[in-house]
């Protein structure tokens, strides 16, 4: 499958970001705190994806990746006969709960604004939100983003780590 082949580095980079971050955070650096801001907020906002208009490819050439982000193309819609309409109004209400926590969380991880204390919870609900929009237009490429919602979702109920506040 040429998805995969085409996934692989990105999901590397995602794999190694990743273990950067841990490491950091395990050693108390304030980088890991940052990073870990970065990448919470990095993920939400790639959600925008689901409602920004699908871009032209630049060629039309075979082997290329179909475009996993349309709410059109729901499962819901094409097995069960669900209304597109109500897909796209669920598919957006998600993407804004998502992109809005992963904000909040973010800022929560480094402290500014947001109560250290909220932190676990707005992870869960940005983990939550994602896992369910990509659930809603389920596509093999998302499995970076089911990883990293679990991962998340780990790091917020599992591991003991949290802010500092």
């Amino acid at each position: 499958m040429r998805s995969w082949t085409q996934l692989l580095p990105l999901a590397i980079g995602v794999v190694v970001v990743a273990g950067v971050t841990w490491w950091l955070l395990e050693g108390d650096s304030v980088l890991g705190t940052w990073l870990l801001a970065a990448l919470i907020l990095g993920h939400g906002v790639a959600h925008i994806a689901f409602v920004a208009p699908r871009p032209e490819p630049a060629s039309a050439t075979a082997g290329q990746m179909e475009w996993p982000f349309d709410l059109g193309r729901s499962w819901l819609v094409r097995r069960f006969g669900v209304d597109p309409s109500v897909v796209q109004v669920a598919g957006r209400a998600l993407t804004a709960v998502t992109i809005v926590t992963a904000l909040l969380a973010a800022v929560a991880t480094v402290g500014i604004l947001v109560p250290a204390g909220w932190w676990s919870g707005l992870v869960v609900a940005l983990a939550v939100s994602s896992t369910l929009l990509l659930a809603l237009v389920f596509s093999p490429t998302f499995v970076i983003g089911f990883g990293i919602d679990f991962a998340l979702l780990w790091l917020a109920l599992v591991s003991g780590w949290g802010p500092a506040g």
